[in-house]
């Protein structure tokens, strides 16, 4: 049995977090180690359902094959069912070209995550304690890091669950020892050739010289850090919300102006282009060009291409596999120009009779007499010329454009619909061009219709 004050502390930490349910079960991470084997003794202490998992990387020989025997008697001892899992890590690592650390990570997360589902568990624990979250402060503030960096380790980060948090390393080895328990230890853990081990045998032990209690202070300073967090996280994410003028078919688009207006618009552009790849020097350069109305950069990520335009800022998906941007139209029919638009072509007797449809965008009626088959519709290209309807003389497609403030995204992606000549009927959904226009002549039209989904 673990002490009652250990165990109180954690039992308090749990209540004040909501961290676990007694109705549930959770799977706890058992290593052998000093931290996961007083973890899985204060939970059952405690009265949670409980499961133990034990994944065996073949990374130290002997050692390892020491730690799953160490776990399996240790689960039996105190009728604790245990799921142990074998993997190659260094094969994998390998394989997938990442570090053995990386890889081992990986191995061990997405095999929790099937055992969750595999034995109706809700979560697995596992044994951070309050030193680790301290050596995660310090080697965040070595390697460089913003206000996120500060708060330490959460105790909940979706089915991860950290109830000890609370209790510090030296705290849980004299809870062991006052209970007589035994455990293993790791000894990659006693060489300092890995940058926490060098923090915890080599930095740490200095900074005590100074302070006594640095673990501890650390640790509040973090909680600290973590509530404030959670202010400023609402102020961006309502910021961001208020900058975001429009969100709809993977676009988005910024207002440069809210943006500025808002509070810490540099945060809150960093926080929207974050979520689409971009990198934070390219969020500082984007915050540059806003700032100086520089307008037509264009900035690209591994999954979106971003444009400043004339006070905002578009988000657009890059197409992994552009759809067809040219189609030919033989006859009356229905076509399918891309995943999200329709062209429906007929040939109608004049006047139509659905008169109020000569007011929609997205119809276009031409005279049939002065059109040649077959027809395209593509996208706009240079030099592409058009007659407006209303107007005599012709215009570059582009012009006309810009003068509508299409920005660069809107421009790409605008179609026309040709004739065999490759005079443009319509610029689609814009204008159609006056030397198709209907007469008192016209006996028969031609009848396009845009359909989106």
């Amino acid at each position: 049995m673990l002490n009652k004050s250990f165990i109180h502390k954690i039992e308090t930490y749990i209540a004040e977090g909501s961290l676990l349910d007694k109705h549930a079960k959770h799977i706890v991470a058992l290593s052998g180690g000093a931290d996961s084997v007083a973890l899985l003794l204060a939970l059952k202490q405690l009265g949670y359902d409980v499961e133990a998992a034990h994944c065996n990387f073949h990374l130290r020989g002997a050692e390892s094959d020491r730690d799953e025997h160490f776990c399996t008697e240790l689960c039996k001892s105190n009728s604790t069912p245990l799921h142990i899992a074998h993997f190659d890590t260094t094969t994998f690592a390998r394989l997938r070209h990442v570090s053995i650390e990386m890889a081992a990570r990986h191995l061990r997360y997405s095999y929790f995550d099937n055992l969750i589902k595999d034995i109706d568990a809700v979560d697995i624990c596992v044994a951070h304690h309050q030193d680790d979250s301290v050596e995660t402060v310090l080697m965040n503030l070595i390697r460089g890091t913003g206000i996120h960096g500060l708060k330490g380790i959460s105790p909940i980060n979706g089915n991860i669950i950290r109830p000890m948090l609370c209790v510090t390393r030296a705290e849980i080895e004299h809870a062991l020892k006052l209970a007589g328990q035994d455990y293993v230890t790791d000894s990659t853990n006693l060489i300092d050739d890995v940058t926490r081990n060098k923090i915890r045998l080599d930095i740490l032990p200095l900074m005590r010289q100074i302070n006594p209690s640095v673990g501890s202070a650390i640790a509040k300073a973090a909680e600290s850090v973590a509530r404030a967090v959670g202010i400023v996280d609402k102020i961006i994410t309502d910021g961001a919300q208020n900058a975001i003028t429009t969100n709809s078919n993977g676009t988005t688009i910024i207002s440069v102006e809210r943006l500025l207006n808002g509070p810490s618009p540099q945060d809150v552009l960093f926080h929207i282009l974050q979520a689409h790849s971009f990198a934070p020097t390219q969020s500082a350069q984007v915050f540059r060009a806003i700032r100086s109305d520089v307008t037509g950069r264009i900035f690209s990520s591994s999954t979106h291409n971003l444009l400043v335009n004339r006070g905002t800022i578009v988000i657009k998906p890059i197409d992994d596999a552009p759809t067809i941007r040219t189609i030919r139209i033989p006859e009356d029919g229905l076509y399918v120009y891309d995943d999200t638009t329709k062209v429906k072509i007929e040939t109608l007797p004049c006047p139509p009779a659905d008169r109020t449809s000569l007011l929609d965008k997205n119809c276009c009626y031409a005279d049939a007499a002065k059109t040649e088959w077959p027809l395209t519709i593509r996208t706009v290209r240079t030099g592409d010329r058009f007659v407006p309807f209303g107007m005599k003389g012709s215009r570059l497609v582009s012009d006309f454009l810009t003068d509508l403030k299409l920005n660069l995204f809107e421009k790409q992606d605008q179609t026309v619909l040709c004739d065999n000549k490759g005079r443009i009927l319509w610029v689609t959904g814009l204008r159609t061009d006056n030397r198709f226009r209907i007469s008192k002549e016209t006996t028969t039209t031609i009848k396009a219709t845009i359909i989106r989904n």
